[in-house]
């Protein structure tokens, strides 16, 4: 823990803030080297105050420091720097990322995630909803990120676990501090299969302010944002627009037209949010999500023949001209020199058999559980 202790020293400073510390890092690149700035080196820095310099320059750190940091080595928890390996590439593009991370688990590679929120009081719709969708994502080797609340947050990690994939929790309290206090048991639960992360202290509360600042780090940590249930004010919104923000992909989930909580997504649509139906609808949005994973798998044609029912010999020859992005039935009738009306036929059995999905516009491609 003594690398982290700089880093705890240097963001308790008076004055230092999350972006201003990201400023002083792009200068100095660790923070140590701040410490033994010259004040000639220190106000180059844009920005940067005389009383701001002399605070730096005076600063001796506060006992808390230390304690924090032999309590969350006790624990077994983790301090991830913005300068480790470990930490979320994708957080370092916002312009005031924490500058460590309390972690209880594993974060290795995260750069690979999607973020899914909503209600707390969720319906059955919503939580089955999102078990179903995360669950798949899992299986692609998607991370699902969420912030461990109650209702669609607890749905999204128990259907990345039930997918056998990794998720990551982003509290609005220390890690000292689990809320709510029912998700113990999925607190560890995730830890086993990803990580839980907070930027605050570790006996820090859940203070209704903390939870935007939360919601930020949930959607900065992914390629985007799924929101399946909320209403008209709901924090799941405010991940939405930081997500917007961030010039990241904002998904959104369409529930019952009767429904208060169908509110906040169905705006969300009407605002150019991506409707989701199914997983591939997000995949669509960042295949790069996908393509190292089929790469990885080696997948071919062949392989993936071997798991399904026997087909028919033009059922395979249909099956074999397909791929997991959407063809026209024209393009495909023109591509396999294969009559529409036959065709049409083929690719209705094999639809109903769950290997062939059809999009709107007569689009067709290899259903996405069959891959993999």
């Amino acid at each position: 823990m003594n690398k982290a202790l700089p880093w705890f020293a240097l963001k308790s400073v008076p004055g230092i803030g999350n972006h201003f510390f990201k400023r002083l890092l792009d200068r100095f690149k660790f923070p140590a080297h701040v410490f033994d700035a010259s004040y000639e080196e220190l106000s180059e820095v844009e920005g940067i105050t005389h009383r701001l310099i002399s605070a730096i320059q005076g600063h001796k750190t506060p006992d808390w420091v230390k304690r924090e940091l032999d309590l969350a080595e006790q624990q077994g928890y983790k301090i991830v720097t913005m300068t480790d390996p470990e930490y979320p590439p994708l957080l370092l593009q916002l312009p005031d990322p924490p500058p460590f991370l309390y972690v209880y688990g594993n974060l290795g590679n995260s750069a690979k995630s999607i973020a899914v929120v909503g209600s707390r009081n969720a319906t059955h719709y919503g939580v089955s909803t999102t078990i179903h969708l995360c669950s798949e994502l899992a299986s692609l080797k998607i991370t699902v990120v969420s912030g461990m609340a109650m209702g669609i947050d607890t749905a999204a990690h128990d259907g990345a676990i039930m997918g056998k994939g990794k998720t990551i929790a982003v509290l609005g309290s220390g890690l000292e501090q689990i809320y709510p206090r029912q998700n113990q048991k999925l607190f560890h639960a995730i830890a086993e299969n990803g990580a839980v992360v907070s930027e605050f202290h570790l006996r820090a509360g859940p203070k209704p302010y903390h939870f935007p600042i939360r919601n930020r780090i949930i959607s900065g940590i992914s390629m985007g944002t799924v929101v399946v249930e909320a209403h008209r004010k709901s924090g799941a919104l405010i991940t939405a627009r930081f997500a917007a923000e961030q010039n990241r992909e904002v998904f959104a989930v369409p529930g019952n037209i009767h429904s208060f909580k169908s509110i906040g997504p169905h705006n969300l649509i009407k605002d150019g949010a991506k409707l989701v139906s199914n997983v591939q609808d997000i995949i669509e949005e960042v295949p790069h999500l996908i393509k190292s994973h089929i790469a990885n798998k080696d997948i071919s044609q062949n392989k993936i023949l071997d798991r399904l029912p026997p087909l028919s010999s033009e059922e395979e020859q249909v099956f074999e001209a397909l791929g997991p992005y959407p063809i026209h039935i024209d393009d495909l009738s023109r591509k396999l020199s294969m009559d529409s009306g036959k065709l049409s036929s083929i690719l209705l059995q094999l639809e109903l058999r769950g290997i062939v999905q059809q999009d709107p516009g007569k689009l067709f491609s290899i259903e996405i559980k069959n891959m993999f």
